[in-house]
């Protein structure tokens, strides 16, 4: 497998963060489908309100690229019901994976209940259409422990609730890209994360997101174990060049 394999393409930003219109943001983001269709990127990864029309390119053209959306995103605090209401709007509009964020700021206060809850369901509905899952734990906002107890828990209600034979459909996924650290520190993907959820996601597979910008650095991901790296400079990564978005 090349470099290319393992991408998916992502632009996540809102028009307001990007301080453009809604129809730039939409130039954009089909824009970022027509390169991944040439490149033969693994998939691309857009906001929910987007999913009806890349679908429709997609189709259009016969392509094998995935298409993956986000979940309560970035924050991870919706409700169960939003996100389940979220999480079936997608499928219904055609997506093909959905990436998840964990309530992690539940999970810092203690709540497991509900934590575990919105895992088993929300991986439980997805599951069942037949798409893959990924729960983003987001990093950043967690510390080493917290890191090690939640891949655990993602793991644990997985292998438990969902079942052995799924585990390869459900990925525990780094970062959002876009949790505000202090003073610029790293928000993402880098070693030392990587490897914690690694050493704890037994057999489900680990997405790196969040600072993968160059071919160097998705190359280091791939060695250490990754099926999946979030991108938004995949462009850049596969020509060996260097891009400076956060994400």
């Amino acid at each position: 497998m090349s470099v290319k394999d393992y991408l998916d393409s992502t632009y996540l930003k809102t028009p307001e963060q990007a301080g453009i219109s809604n129809s730039e943001t939409l130039e954009k983001v089909h824009q970022l489908t027509l390169e991944a269709i040439e490149n033969g990127f693994y998939a691309v990864m857009i906001r929910p309100d987007y999913v009806r029309s890349v679908r429709e390119i997609l189709d259009s053209q016969s392509s094998l690229v995935k298409l993956g959306t986000v979940i309560g995103f970035p924050e991870g605090d919706y409700t169960l019901d939003e996100k389940m209401r979220e999480a079936q709007k997608a499928i219904a509009d055609g997506a093909d994976e959905l990436d998840f964020v964990v309530d992690y700021t539940a999970y810092k206060k203690g709540n497991l209940e509900k934590v575990s809850e919105e895992i088993e369901t929300c991986t439980r509905i997805a599951i069942r259409e037949g798409k893959i899952v990924k729960w983003i734990i987001e990093t950043a906002a967690l510390t080493d422990e917290e890191i090690v107890g939640i891949t655990k828990l993602i793991r644990k209600i997985v292998e438990e609730k969902i079942g052995a034979d799924e585990v390869s459909n459900v990925f525990v996924k780094s970062s959002t890209g876009f949790y505000q650290t202090p003073n610029g520190e790293p928000n993402g993907a880098n070693e030392h994360v990587i490897k914690l959820m690694l050493e704890n996601a037994g057999q489900l597979p680990v997405k790196a997101s969040g600072g993968v910008r160059n071919i160097e650095e998705a190359k280091q991901m791939i060695a250490l174990g990754v099926k999946r790296i979030g991108t938004s400079s995949a462009l850049a990564i596969v020509r060996g060049e260097r891009a400076e978005d956060s994400y």
